[in-house]
């Protein structure tokens, strides 16, 4: 399936694909794309445009193997822009930590090497698994990813096309031309100018110090308020703050990046319960645009923006303690982290000894911007200052990479990892592979759950607190 082709053996499994883009189903944007023999061109499974015959359908499991394929972006439903799959947050196999590295932009900064030396295996065994399985390599993903990133910049700001190239991954402008040519079937001004009316809006609005306006897209109903709630209730000064009255809450946050710094601002925005999906808006001040990818990687992490709404909610649904709970929150997420390692600290000290860590050794920035004065401290620079107790043994365990915690690191080692360091125990190494890294399915390590919950554990646990039958931590 991964490589385009029919498969003879599942027939049903591409006829059930072929219905869902006849009923235009949102619920599947993301997780699979088709493409038009007859026309040349890929679509989101919900694409407003007339259904092509079966015939001339062929499916694809990543935006990178159609265009490998030859097939050009939909202008229309602009399938580069969908939630990313929803398995990229549940699998904690190679594929799975692979696509979390290349989506925080690891194969731009480091290169295919890099993304392999990362997940303990040869270039080559990393080639053949995501080619055999998505149809494309890490370099025709990472490809695509650059590609969607011009797209933005190109449409919603006014950045010269230059600056874009380079802000965007690209290693040259030719690269880049030729990129947008073959993906868009159009050149960076044609793409520019055929950016939808709210985009040209956004761009003759922008000044130099107004940030990149963004729609962060997710699938189905989002219950923005529990989340919202959260951060709220975290949030540590100077680093953080949520502003405004529930329903029209301001969340805004610094950022450690790669390249630079940068400072966010997310707006919340009503659950949409029985709604194909929608989106945040957000607006991002970054000090160097390459950092624009990684950054969007990591709030759609901390707002679980790729989840699978409708997955969760049938399974957990199922479950008669769980099912009213569902009911009146349909869509609850799984809040991730911005920053794995600042969030493996918090949770371990608490939101005052943060605050107090952030005020003494946290980098203050060149611009402060409101309340919003300093970057967390790194693992290194509190290690350094105060090496003596738990909290200065889990910074050096970070510091020196005996805790991974980055997108593509092993759940299970990085558990293990973590309960090897003097101090951090099973509650505290739960919360981090919930929240730090993205894992779907943690169960409390002092209370028995049902099995039946599985893989949405986590989920599970969230519905509880959201209804007051279970603490908050």
């Amino acid at each position: 399936m991964g490589n385009g082709t029919k498969s003879a053996e599942h027939p049903t499994h591409e006829d059930s694909r072929y219905e869902a883009v006849r009923s235009r189903d949102a619920r599947f944007d993301g997780a699979f794309f088709f493409a038009v023999e007859t026309t040349g061109i890929y679509c989101r499974p919900s694409c407003p445009a007339v259904t092509p015959k079966r015939r001339n359908v062929r499916f694809f499991a990543t935006a990178a193997a159609a265009q490998g394929s030859g097939f050009r972006a939909c202008r229309r439903c602009r399938p580069d822009a969908v939630p990313g799959s929803a398995d990229w947050n549940v699998r904690a196999d190679v594929v799975g930590r692979a696509m979390r590295l290349i989506g925080d932009g690891v194969v731009d900064r480091e290169g295919v090497a890099g993304l392999a030396g990362r997940l303990g295996y040869s270039a080559r065994q990393v080639q053949r698994q995501l080619t055999a399985e998505l149809g494309a390599g890490p370099v025709a993903l990472a490809r695509a990813q650059r590609a969607h990133t011009a797209r933005v910049l190109l449409q919603t700001t006014g950045l010269p096309v230059t600056e874009i190239a380079f802000a965007s991954g690209f290693a040259s402008v030719r690269q880049f031309n030729d990129t947008i040519r073959a993906v868009y079937a159009a050149t960076p001004s044609g793409l520019r100018a055929a950016a939808p009316a709210r985009d040209r809006a956004s761009r003759r609005a922008a000044t130099p110090s107004a940030g990149i306006p963004l729609r962060l897209a997710h699938r189905g109903p989002y219950q923005a308020g529990p989340v919202f709630d959260l951060l709220q209730r975290e949030a540590v000064a100077g680093v953080e703050e949520v502003s405004g009255v529930p329903g029209r809450r301001l969340y805004r946050r610094t950022l450690r990046l790669p390249y630079g710094t940068g400072i966010v601002a997310v707006d919340e925005r009503p659950g949409l319960p029985g709604t194909g999906g929608g989106w945040l808006d957000a607006r991002l001040h970054l000090t160097d645009l390459r950092d624009l990818t990684t950054s969007v990687q990591r709030l759609r992490r901390l707002f679980d923006l790729d989840a699978d709404p409708y997955a969760v909610d049938e399974r957990l649904g199922a479950d008669p303690r769980l099912a009213p709970l569902v009911a009146a929150r349909p869509g609850l997420r799984s809040p991730g982290a911005a920053d794995p390692d600042e969030l493996a600290v918090r949770a371990l000290v608490g939101r005052e000894e943060a605050e107090r860590l952030v005020q003494r050794y946290g980098k203050t920035l060149d611009a402060p911007c409101g309340t919003l004065t300093h970057l967390f401290p790194e693992p290194a620079v509190l290690a350094g200052a105060e090496p003596d107790g738990t909290a200065g043994a889990l910074a050096a365990a970070l510091a020196d990479g005996a805790v991974r915690l980055d997108p593509g690191a092993d759940r299970d080692d990085a558990e293990h990892a973590l309960l090897a360091v003097p101090g951090v125990d099973a509650r505290t190494a739960a919360v981090v592979r919930t929240r730090a890294l993205g894992d779907p399915d943690v169960a409390p390590p002092d209370h028995a759950v049902p099995d039946t919950w599985r893989p949405w554990r986590s989920y599970a646990l969230n519905h509880l607190r959201a209804a007051g039958e279970w603490e908050h931590r």
